[in-house]
């Protein structure tokens, strides 16, 4: 679909206007942009004319998103999750994982890091106040519904680390490790009353449940079994259930997402279904009944590998009698990665890497439109709002 000139003017015009100090009556997402790669035919290689990573900070209020501020060396990657971002329940913080960094030693590679970034959104303009380590490849991110404990996946060793939050002030606190040096730790989601999080590792095509007690973080002896490559996870708001998307090999087949009912004892699997090749990303409206997934549908693989598609997809699913059911879908960037709803769920967010933006959808509960591009000096390789786990 292609969007009239004069209103993609006035979206790159709106995009382009810093609004910085605007934070405090705003409806914050976070876009974490990794400027690293460059994807042609196929091959990812390093950008020699790139910018520093960043993060722009966006205002989801009213019909169309507005650009706050963007903050330059703010270390990020899109290896992992697009849950590389989060934003604590009161929008003050902004916490930004990197799992990845140009090599020292190579500049045309690229190395695993340990980066947390902590941002404080109120200061005018937004700043960064704090720069962490957490374990290498550091990657999804998930804050409480309190606002207490924040928890680090870490791909490259097998761990999870732990951190407190206390007003603006982001402690490390330990870490969980899972006893699987190579089990490749994705994204931990939180439970709404904080007692416990489901982590997916893609290294071992398992999701684990871990026990919470303040800022004790246990591994348990229960393991859930999906699919593929288990990446992306979020808990509905009531936590009742689970969603969570299955990567898959990247060989060309068609992946799923998968449902987990958290009021069995245990907890267990009970849908899956197929969505195209390489679900990236998903996450649910604030009221629980809708589910958008970010699929990658080829656009990173060769054109004559047979598995490439011209534009990436969103797809709108809702729950009904404990199945997923595919209500939409509409065409996105390509190499897609992060979603993320407004608070009312009528305006979606998706990130993609190859065109450098984040599209803007509307959502009426039946159909999916595309109202307009929001550029960014990088890839979009993180999309957060408050609220998600």
């Amino acid at each position: 679909m292609r969007l009239g000139s004069a209103v993609r003017g006035m979206l790159v015009l709106s995009a382009l206007v810093l609004l910085s100090g605007a934070t405090a009556s705003a409806e914050i997402a976070v876009s974490a942009n990794d400027a690293k790669p460059k994807l042609t035919d196929g091959v990812v290689s390093v950008d020699p004319g790139r910018k520093p990573d960043n993060i722009v900070i966006l205002d989801m209020k009213g019909p169309i998103p507005k650009v706050i501020a963007q903050l330059d060396n703010v270390p990020t990657s899109v290896v992992g999750p697009p849950s590389s971002v989060a934003i604590t329940p009161d929008e003050s913080l902004a916490l930004i994982s990197a799992s990845t960094k140009i090599d020292p030693n190579d500049p045309t590679k690229t190395t695993a890091h340990n980066a947390l970034t902590v941002v404080d959104l109120q200061a005018n303009p937004p700043a960064i106040i704090a720069t962490l380590e957490a374990g290498a490849g550091a990657a999804g991110i998930s804050i409480n519904k309190q606002g207490t404990l924040a928890l680090v996946a870490n791909r490259n060793d097998g761990t999870v680390s732990i951190f407190t939050i206390s007003g603006k002030m982001v402690t490390p606190a330990g870490n969980v490790d899972t006893g699987n040096p190579k089990s490749g730790p994705n994204h931990a989601a939180i439970s709404p009353d904080g007692k416990f999080a489901l982590l997916t590792r893609f290294g071992d095509h398992r999701t684990s449940v871990l026990s919470i007690d303040g800022s004790k973080v246990e591994m348990t002896k229960r393991h859930i079994f999906a699919g593929l490559a288990p990446d992306a996870i979020e808990i509905t708001p009531d936590g009742a259930w689970a969603v969570m998307a299955n990567i898959g090999m990247g060989q060309g087949d068609a992946d799923t997402i998968s449902l987990i009912n958290l009021k069995l004892n245990p907890p267990r699997v009970v849908d899956t279904v197929s969505v195209g090749q390489s679900p990236e990303h998903l996450t649910i409206s604030r009221d629980g009944k809708w589910i958008a997934v970010s699929v990658q549908n080829g656009t990173n693989r060769s054109i004559a590998s047979g598995f490439f598609n011209q534009g990436g997809l969103v797809q709108i699913y809702t729950l009904k009698n404990g199945k997923l059911v595919k209500v939409t879908e509409a065409v996105q960037g390509g190499w897609p990665q992060g979603v993320a709803f407004s608070r009312d769920g009528k305006t979606l967010l998706a990130g993609n890497m190859a065109q450098r933006t984040v599209w803007v959808y509307s959502f009426d509960g039946k159909i999916l439109k595309k109202k307009g591009e929001i550029p960014m000096n990088g890839g979009s390789a993180g999309l957060r709002v408050a609220g998600g786990n």
